[in-house]
């Protein structure tokens, strides 16, 4: 028989390791490229500038090209940091220029996006 200690005591212990457990990184590279936890390709846009914690893709354009999202509790790490858009959402960026997928790629690996109007660059 369990004694109701016993659980308590291992959900304490459970509790306790919670925070070092690894958060799944927000990107990852694959074949030369640097792609997100599905694998669906990260680009950058020439318009931002780096390390100016603005995204200059909005309207239109952030409908093309989905912000790469951070959760509100995310934190930065290495290369990577987190902006804050216009609309108050957070944006993940890789040295200091924010981060987008485009729509036009169906699935992971496809990168039709590159060189998009000389502007658009796939993260290498």
């Amino acid at each position: 028989m369990q004694t109701p200690y016993a659980s308590l005591v291992a959900l304490s212990l459970a509790a306790l390791l919670a925070p070092l457990a690894q958060a799944e990184p927000v990107a990852r590279m694959a074949n030369g490229m640097l792609v997100n936890a599905s694998g669906m390709t990260l680009y950058t846009f020439d318009k931002d500038v780096a390390g100016s914690n603005k995204s200059m893709c909005n309207g239109p354009c952030i409908t093309l090209w989905p912000a790469v999202p951070a959760a509100a509790d995310a934190k930065p790490e290495g290369d990577y940091s987190i902006i804050t858009r216009d609309d108050g959402s957070k944006q993940w960026a890789y040295k200091g220029k924010p981060l987008y997928t485009y729509t036009a790629d169906k699935k992971a690996g496809d990168a039709t996006g590159d060189n998009f109007k000389d502007v658009w660059h796939v993260v290498r």
